[in-house]
């Protein structure tokens, strides 16, 4: 049973939409990495209006023709773990933000297990 309470890192990938790697979106790419490497998960969210390095502002309001939504990786897991996965990250993220953020697990159980 997977357990992971106390003290964690989060890392928080900031990436486009249309980023790809190897002909696939790069956000699948990094969860199917984050799932290899043993991570204890890893989910991805898309952003509604955003920009970043390229002073471009992406949004998904009617009128504008931008399809390139900001997309934002979160993975949790003990600091040695996510640290560890860092050089994975470093080989696949060539346009984006990567941020660490120290944190406090409360409570995480898989499906179907007990407390």
């Amino acid at each position: 049973m997977t357990r992971l309470t106390g003290s964690a890192l989060r890392v928080t990938v900031f990436i486009g939409e249309n980023d790809v790697w190897h002909h696939k979106p790069l956000y699948t790419e990094i969860v199917h990495r984050a799932h290899r490497a043993g991570l204890a998960g890893a989910s991805v969210f898309r952003g509604i209006e955003g920009f970043g390095a390229s002073s471009l502002i992406h949004t998904l309001r009617l009128l504008s023709l931008s399809e390139d939504l900001p997309v934002v990786i979160v993975i949790v897991d003990t600091e040695e773990r996510v640290r560890a996965f860092l050089p994975q990250l470093d080989e696949v993220v060539g346009e984006g933000l990567v941020i660490l953020d120290e944190c406090e697990v409360i409570r995480y159980v898989g499906r179907g297990q007990d407390a």
